[in-house]
């Protein structure tokens, strides 16, 4: 029997789950959670064999607490389902050495399918959105001017990012100028958009 742990905030999307996974012989779902800051504790209650992770969670983000979780308990796997099909979001799905990565929209049987060969030592990566993280190439941005996007993203004005990155307004303009030029964007907002889209914002 495969003991599961299952993270994911929608309860209705949770509950489902929970029946399509009750259905198969030899998968148990052990633990449920609904925040990404209760995947560890329950998971060292339970000792799940694999923990299926949504990316988007509260508390912490999916991806974070797959990192604690090898840390602390190397033996259960963590297989990431997500609706955030970006090439970026697998790179760092990969960074954190998961051992799966599949997309809600797939079709229910490869959950299992992914489940049992996650279990067996293999790894589980949707095929097309490997390709795209293969031709997306790395990201341009430097830590700073993703540290800085980001807060453009949040809705932070200049004035407020320079004051809580202890930079000066022109220094966080000419951040925001370079990271336009960078990502080939009309403007700020479409540079976000871009980063987004590719992953890179957190």
């Amino acid at each position: 029997m495969i003991r599961i742990l299952l993270a994911e905030d929608m309860n209705m999307v949770r509950g489902a789950l929970v029946a399509l996974l009750g259905m198969e012989p030899d998968i148990e779902v052990v633990a449920e959670v609904d925040h990404g800051d209760r995947i560890l504790p329950e998971a060292l209650a339970h000792r799940p064999d694999i923990a299926v992770i949504d990316i988007d969670l509260p508390g912490i983000d999916g991806l974070t607490a797959a990192a604690r979780l090898r840390e602390q308990l190397p033996g259960c796997r963590s297989l990431i389902l997500t609706s955030l099909g970006r090439p970026g979001t697998l790179r760092r799905a990969m960074a954190a050495k998961v051992s799966g990565f599949i997309l809600k929209d797939a079709p229910p049987a490869d959950l299992a399918r992914a489940i049992r060969k996650v279990s067996a030592g293999e790894s589980v990566i949707d095929p097309q959105l490997a390709v795209a993280a293969w031709e997306s190439g790395d990201c341009p941005l430097t830590g700073r001017e993703i540290e800085v996007l980001r807060l453009a993203a949040e809705g932070a004005e200049v004035a407020e990012i320079a004051s809580r990155l202890f930079l000066s307004s022109g220094t966080v303009r000419n951040y925001l100028t370079t990271v336009v030029s960078k990502l080939n964007a009309r403007n700020r907002v479409d540079a976000i958009r871009v980063a987004k889209a590719a992953g890179w914002l957190p």
